[in-house]
């Protein structure tokens, strides 16, 4: 009886492993990406050595993500040499990630009853060093916490990102928050010390895209001029993995024809939306790698019943 526990036990193992060195969707972007014809990509949606296709989906707040990716039952099925990724490569698939965790962040813990917040410098103020500059960001956080304790409200939520941007002997300086939106807006601007411009505003949400494009907007502009942080209490995204959730056939149905995706996803992730669909494929590795944003409907009623929320978009107090 224990030896049949110990042989099932090792199957299933085999059945959810991963070859060292297999990738995954945004992995696809340290590869060269080649144009196939179509008996080559036929050839490499049908290589011997994919085994199945692995989903891993993402949920944050009303949005969610899948991506998938083939695992391969040998190292055959990655044709390409072992070569470390150029520099500018990896440098671009670590932006695509730092991008991809602060829309996940704010979709999975903010929403329009929350606020975006943009705060300037005066000459007189302008920090020299972005360590002076992250360090005036973080004071600010603290005269928000120690004022929110003052007034009982609950802890203070929160993601800030640092621009140092600089345009030859220019250097542009600001800093975004998106934060708790339950304090008076006039009062929160009034505790910046960097005597430029302060401006708040509530979230604005899309149904279909969430808070992504604001995401999009903390992190555009160059990797390398950009600073950013969050509090300790955001809920993470929602990550899970499942494999065959999407089949080998239905992965080739998809890409020989994309608009067969959004009846295939709809079906595999109840009460989600299809939105849009990436496909990538490669001469140096087999399988396609699909990526996929969907989003669930829902009524915001915060607008609507909040009698906090006027037209002018300020808070009564």
């Amino acid at each position: 009886m224990n030896q049949r526990g110990s042989g099932m036990s090792k199957k299933k193992k085999k059945k959810t492993s991963q070859l060292e060195g297999q990738i995954s969707f945004f992995d696809m972007d340290i590869l060269p990406i080649e144009r196939l014809t179509p008996e080559e990509m036929i050839e490499n949606l049908r290589h011997r050595d994919v085994g199945w296709y692995r989903t891993k989906t993402i949920k944050s707040g009303n949005m969610l993500e899948c991506e998938i990716f083939p695992i391969w039952k040998s190292q055959e099925a990655k044709r390409a040499k072992k070569e470390k990724p150029s520099r500018e490569a990896q440098e671009n698939l670590n932006h695509k990630n730092t991008q991809k965790k602060i829309m996940r962040l704010i979709n999975a813990n903010f929403t329009e009853a929350d606020l975006f917040g943009t705060f300037n410098y005066d000459k007189k103020h302008l920090p020299e060093t972005p360590e002076a500059a992250k360090k005036d960001v973080i004071n600010f956080i603290r005269r928000i916490k120690n004022l929110r304790k003052k007034l009982g409200l609950p802890p203070f939520k929160y993601i800030y990102v640092t621009e140092w941007t600089q345009h030859g002997m220019n250097v542009r300086k600001h800093h975004h928050i998106v934060m708790s939106g339950d304090m008076d807006r006039t009062t929160l601007e009034k505790l910046w010390k960097g005597g430029g411009r302060s401006q708040t505003k509530h979230l604005e949400l899309s149904e279909d895209k969430g808070l992504d494009d604001l995401g999009k907007y903390l992190s555009k502009g160059s990797r390398y001029e950009k600073m950013w942080g969050h509090s300790l209490n955001l809920k993470p995204p929602i990550e899970s993995v499942a494999d065959r959730k999407i089949t080998m056939r239905q992965v080739t149905k998809i890409a020989s024809d994309e608009n067969a995706a959004p009846a295939i996803f709809e079906k595999a992730c109840k009460g989600y939306t299809f939105r849009e669909m990436q496909v990538k494929r490669s001469e140096w590795v087999a399988g396609a790698y699909v990526y996929v944003q969907m989003y669930k409907k829902t009524k915001n009623e915060f607008k609507r019943n909040n009698k906090n929320y006027p037209k002018n978009g300020r808070q009564n107090k």
